[in-house]
């Protein structure tokens, strides 16, 4: 059995991550039509989203909240990019800063990302965990 960390932070990680997922949803029609596999990938997030926050919720490890971190930080990623450089099949998002589920899903996913960091930094701290530091 994993150790549980019984975090707080639990909650609010779950409720970001459900944001993510609800925020993606209504997205996925359109995307499933214009570029087919950014539709998939929204299904698969919202999905996977779904999925972690119940176990965060049940099982507030380490290795979920590393897991949601991840996930959250490359959906962030994957967003600055489409409005920076681009995406294939999805060139007309660059620029648009103004989609209204684009902040909430990016708020969410900072946000969920950074908590994770934060527990599992303080996880560390409390285990007398260190990170490796270079010579």
């Amino acid at each position: 059995m994993r150790p549980t960390l019984d975090s707080p932070w639990r909650w609010a990680g779950a409720a970001l991550l459900l944001v993510t997922a609800g925020t993606h949803v209504p997205l996925v029609p359109e995307h499933l039509e214009e570029a087919p596999y950014v539709g998939v990938l929204f299904i698969a997030l919202a999905v996977v989203s779904v999925a972690l926050a119940v176990l965060l919720v049940l099982h507030d490890t380490p290795l979920v909240w590393a897991v949601s971190g991840a996930v959250t930080g490359l959906a962030a990623a994957a967003f600055l990019v489409s409005r920076t450089v681009g995406l294939p099949q999805i060139g007309d998002d660059i620029g648009n800063w103004s989609d209204p589920l684009g902040f909430p899903a990016l708020a969410a996913e900072v946000l969920t990302t950074v908590t994770g960091l934060v527990v599992l930094g303080r996880r560390g701290r409390r285990t007398g965990l260190r990170p490796a530091v270079a010579p």
